[in-house]
């Protein structure tokens, strides 16, 4: 797919934004979260880091797709203008070569979304939905946006510090999907309503934002902003009001994140209610599923969802003549 010579293509963002669709990206994880992974298939993501300089890689082979590699990211704080850059990195199996470097900025916000609205998809009842949002950031952005995709929303609430930054993200929300939405004052008045609930801001002092009694009986909550054992975004008492909780990397989630952390010193026995993502979807939890009453997922996101959706935007960016190849090659090594 990347021609005769092998020739690697570079997929910018701006291709990648042209391309995406989001149901395309749902469907796509919930297809490879349905079937057998291999033990070796998502290995943890790596952190090296020194002297003030680190990297992260997440790898991954997902099953049944052309494509495998592994996204990597990294920053040293001592530049002269530090940020983060992400790359994905794509083999292909069927010539074994480097295919495709793709700008994995936006595709990080994308999966997350997807990888959310892919488990929301399962654990919320169908039909008609009001969805509370706090945080006003790309990702709480592109949650709603993804989330619009799957279920009607007959109203969207959003709470973040920042009082204009809430009202512009109202307004995007009314604008772009048609669905009224308006800011709310506290976090509290955002999600008292709200048949799901989407915990996208930790705090700037890393303190709980959403908590159990504010919601209301059934409500889904979705929680993505408490990855590593520093940050903290739910209290412990969501964690004690959820009767089943679904994990994208469960051994990570309850082991490296400040929330379950701090839920696991209150002597909560979250194990006991906890579920891969993969259980899921293959409903190898169906049972568990039908008799809960107060759902929760909570990601820290993996190289499985990058590679599955950066594979969706190759092959829809070669598709429609929006890569760019390289004159570059690599010598292989027999």
């Amino acid at each position: 797919m990347t021609g005769p010579d092998h020739v690697p293509v570079f997929v910018s963002s701006d291709a990648a934004r042209s391309v995406f669709r989001w149901r395309e990206a749902i469907e796509a994880l919930q297809a490879v979260y349905s079937r057998p992974l291999a033990p070796g298939a998502t290995p943890p993501r790596t952190i090296a880091s020194a002297e003030k300089a680190w990297m992260r890689i997440l790898p991954a082979v997902p099953p049944g797709g052309r494509y495998f590699g592994a996204k990597l990211m990294g920053m040293a704080a001592a530049a002269a203008a530090p940020g983060v850059e992400y790359v994905i990195v794509l083999f292909d199996r069927q010539t074994s070569r480097i295919a495709a470097f793709v700008d994995a900025n936006l595709i990080t916000g994308y999966r997350t979304a997807a990888t959310s609205a892919a488990a929301l998809d399962r654990l919320a009842p169908p039909g008609p939905a009001r969805l509370a949002v706090l945080g006003s950031g790309l990702e709480a952005a592109m949650h709603t946006r993804a989330f619009a995709s799957i279920r009607p929303l007959t109203e969207v609430t959003v709470f973040s510090p920042t009082t204009e930054r809430r009202r512009i993200f109202a307004e995007a929300v009314t604008r772009d999907l048609d669905t009224p939405a308006r800011a709310a004052a506290t976090a509290e008045e955002a999600v008292r309503e709200a048949d799901l609930v989407l915990a996208a801001a930790r705090s700037r002092g890393e303190l709980p934002i959403l908590f159990g009694p504010w919601l209301k009986p059934g409500a889904t909550v979705v929680s993505i902003g408490s990855t590593v054992p520093e940050q903290r975004e739910i209290d412990v008492s969501v964690v004690e009001r959820c009767d089943f909780i679904v994990c994208d990397a469960p051994e990570e989630v309850l082991q490296e994140t400040g929330d379950m952390i701090a839920a696991r010193a209150a002597g909560l026995a979250v194990h006991e209610k906890t579920f891969s993502l993969a259980q899921l979807m293959s409903g190898a939890c169906s049972e568990q599923l039908r008799a809960a009453r107060a759902p929760m997922f909570k990601s820290v996101g993996g190289g499985l969802q990058d590679i599955v959706v950066a594979e969706l935007i190759l092959t829809q960016a070669l598709r429609a003549g929006l890569t760019i190849p390289l004159p570059i090659s690599f010598e292989a090594k027999h």
